[in-house]
């Protein structure tokens, strides 16, 4: 399976919820509960086609995509969701003239149909008239008009609480007529499809209990006396922190921090280092990730800002050093109350754009340009905007003139504990803002039986469009039937017979897709009646027409193989052999899709958790795990979970509780252990109960799970009838 913190039930029905359903989700969570780690793990593990955008370009370099300008073409200036009359269209933009204006090629049309899941991160900086842009676009584009965002799932990644969508007075006298915020929850789409809102509340950053409480309060604008007292114990104007205590000044705007970067830089001896980043290629500088012409002395106080990939974890982003020594390009770092000494070594940063490859059917990354520069900066001051994402140990806090709703919250929030605070400035109730239209929105959070009732249901219609999707030949006859027709223009060896095999194979598939399209609307039907037996009789239909589809499949692969084979030894064919090749990689495709299928369908009937049959990216490597999430799961794992916690004498309902799933995953979970003897029947199946079942079983002639249950009525469960079912197969008398 995959690397997952097994003790966040949060991070696991998140995951779950992105993964396994088509639902809109903005996933949320206070500084530190691991979001930057969740957006890592959507990306590198998720098995959605999916693109990753961020309003700011600094914002998606980090995220490690790219921003929504550029990736949606989007205006500068305000987007107003009606026709626009009387407004100045060099600085208002509406429907019709976003779409006239957007310069989209073929390639780029082909990527926004194919998506699957677009994140956005940072979307508390996200404008709602944007993310209506964005929206119309979309729909456009794939050519869904009725559907929110084409029918695209999204996910919002982000925290309300801390900065706010940036807008200016002009702009919000044209939007306010619109939209009750700036904020992108008050976008009109998402009054038509909101997003569930998902929580992490699992807390990495901090572990002092009354300083939590701390933060709680002032993000919920209900910041007490008793809690600015608190705070207050840590007041002292003027301190001066003794060499190498690592603090860090937190303040509201640049220049200051700026001056006192400078000043400290001055104040060392010894000669000024001047270390120029490289640019290649495509990337602007203005979304420069780190110093573009780094200024160091040894002595200098840095912070890194980029987490260490090696298997040591020697630095994170935001761990303070001191340059140790200079050695011509060598930078050596010391940390204090640590023996030794690192060297430092450069960091690439890219600027991607995405692609959509035929051949594979993946979203590509194509690296258009690079940043390549030591992932460190000055560190005696840091902007409270910058140290967003940060974690610092230590740091004075110079935040009484906090002029940004939240800015007070990020700025308290960057330390691991309350002890290595110290305010320069006292914090006033005043410039503790939280928006109360964000507190509004955050109370629109669905209860956790809410959530769960909401993510059964969601996950069922995905599985259900999932598989139906999956037996639509539309692409596969359309990629073949542009291929008919460019015979007229291709200057190759044979090509009547070359052209009759083009037709040959065409018609194969067109015969193939009536018969898809006849199955499509049978599995409608059977999707209906699915649950009612346990999926078996949604299993044996889908073994069948699985079985039917690979043979046909298998033909067509011989046959482009075959004539890959006749044509390759000939003359200028170079080009017309690689396109053949996209075709036979399309189709063996299709064929492992039909695989995949049926192994969720298997999941379904035999009870099994689903989550291993969604995983099916390669592993994340063991470098790239974040330090809290280290525990590997591999396939089967999660069963054994479930059976240790039982055998820990836990119930099953105790145990779903725990691990946020449903009860009936639970039981599946110890019925698989049935045929092993590692559970034995009567501890899932009551005494009294067992021997009804068997006799159910026993005179319906060992026929299906809805024939028994029919014989035994309400007051016997699937599960309990599938769990004697396991049982008579250990004991020979059930074949599988």
């Amino acid at each position: 399976m995959s690397f997952l913190d097994t003790a966040n039930p949060d991070f696991q029905f998140a995951w779950r919820f992105v993964n396994q359903t088509a639902q809109h989700i903005f996933l949320t969570g206070k500084a530190g509960t691991g979001k930057t780690t969740f957006l890592k793990y959507v990306r590198d593990y998720g098995f959605k086609k999916m693109a990753i955008v961020a309003p700011t370009g600094v914002a998606a370099i980090n995220a490690g995509g790219v921003t929504m300008h550029s990736f949606f073409q989007l205006p500068f200036g305000p987007f107003v969701p009606v026709q626009q009359i009387g407004w100045n269209q060099r600085t208002v933009t509406d429907e019709y003239a976003l779409l006239k204006n957007i310069r989209l090629n073929q390639a780029k049309r082909e990527l926004l149909r194919e998506l699957d899941l677009l994140v956005i991160d940072e979307a508390s900086m996200v404008r709602a008239d944007m993310l209506d842009a964005t929206d119309v676009i979309l729909r456009h584009f794939r050519r869904q008009s009725s559907l929110p965002f084409g029918g695209l799932q999204v996910l919002f990644i982000g925290d309300l609480f801390q900065l706010p969508p940036v807008v200016n007075r002009t702009e919000w006298e044209i939007l306010r007529e619109y939209y009750s915020s700036p904020f992108f929850f008050d976008a009109l789409v998402l009054k038509q499809s909101p997003p569930v809102y998902l929580e992490l509340k699992k807390i990495y950053r901090q572990s002092d209990t009354h300083f939590i409480n701390i933060l709680n309060n002032i993000r919920n604008n209900q910041c007490t006396t008793d809690d600015l007292e608190s705070l207050h114990q840590h007041y002292r104007p003027g301190f001066q922190p003794r060499a190498n205590e690592n603090y860090i000044v937190l303040t509201t705007h640049n220049n200051r921090a700026d001056q006192i970067n400078q000043q400290e830089l001055n104040k060392l001896p010894g000669k000024l280092f001047s270390f120029e980043a490289k640019l290649s290629g495509d990337f602007d500088e203005k979304a420069s990730p780190a110093e573009k012409s780094l200024l160091v002395k040894e002595g200098a106080q840095i912070m890194f800002i980029k987490n260490d990939k090696g298997e040591n974890r020697r630095f994170f982003n935001g761990k303070i050093g001191v340059i140790n020594r200079i050695a011509g390009e060598d930078i050596y770092i010391r940390f204090r109350d640590e023996p030794g000494e690192i060297t430092l070594e450069k960091e690439t940063w890219k600027n991607i754009r995405y692609n959509f490859n035929r051949e594979t059917g993946e979203i590509e990354e194509d690296v258009l340009g690079t940043f390549v520069q030591y992932p460190i900066r000055l560190a005696w001051a840091i902007t409270i905007h910058k140290s967003q994402g940060l974690t610092f140990d230590k740091a004075i806090i110079d935040a009484g003139a906090s002029f940004a709703a939240g800015q007070v919250y990020v700025a308290l929030s960057r330390l691991t504990s309350i002890d290595g605070m110290v305010l320069y400035s006292r914090i006033s109730q005043d410039s503790i803002q939280t928006d109360p239209r964000v507190i509004d929105f955050s109370n629109t959070a669905m209860s956790a039986d809410e959530l769960h009732e909401r993510f059964n249901e969601q996950q069922k219609a995905f599985i259900r469009q999932f598989i139906i999707r999956t037996f639509n030949w539309e692409k596969m006859v359309e990629m073949f039937r542009e291929n008919e027709t460019e015979y007229d223009h291709r200057q190759i060896p044979d090509k009547a017979i070359a052209y009759q095999w083009a037709v040959k194979i065409l018609h194969s598939m067109r015969e193939q897709q009536e018969v898809s399209a006849k199955f499509s609307r049978q599995l409608e039907q059977l999707f209906l009646l699915a649950e009612e037996d346990g999926y078996l009789g949604l299993q044996q239909r889908m073994k069948a027409a699985h079985d039917y589809f690979v043979r046909l499949l298998d033909e067509s692969i011989d046959s482009i193989q075959k004539h890959i084979g006749e044509v390759k030894a000939k003359l200028k064919v170079k080009k017309y052999v690689a396109e053949l090749k996209g075709f036979l990689a399309v189709v063996l495709r299709k064929k492992s899709e039909l695989v995949h299928v049926l192994q969720i369908v298997n999941s379904l009937a035999n009870g099994d958790n689903l989550d291993d049959s969604f995983e099916i990216k390669s592993e994340m490597k063991e470098e790239d795990v974040p330090k809290e999430i280290k525990q590997k799961a591999q396939r089967g794992d999660s069963h054994r979970m479930t059976l240790q916690m039982f055998r820990e004498n836990k119930s099953i309902a105790e145990i779903a509780t725990i691990r946020g799933l449903t009860y009936g995953t639970v039981e599946n979970h110890l019925i698989t252990f049935i045929p092993s003897g590692e559970v034995a029947v009567d501890e899932l199946v009551p005494t009294q109960k067992l021997e009804q079942i068997i006799r159910a079983i026993r005179d319906s002639r060992f026929s299906s799970l809805t024939s028994v249950k029919q014989r035994l009525g309400e007051d016997f469960s699937f599960g309990e009838i599938r769990a004697v079912f396991r049982h008579l197969e250990r004991e020979g008398e059930v074949q599988r």
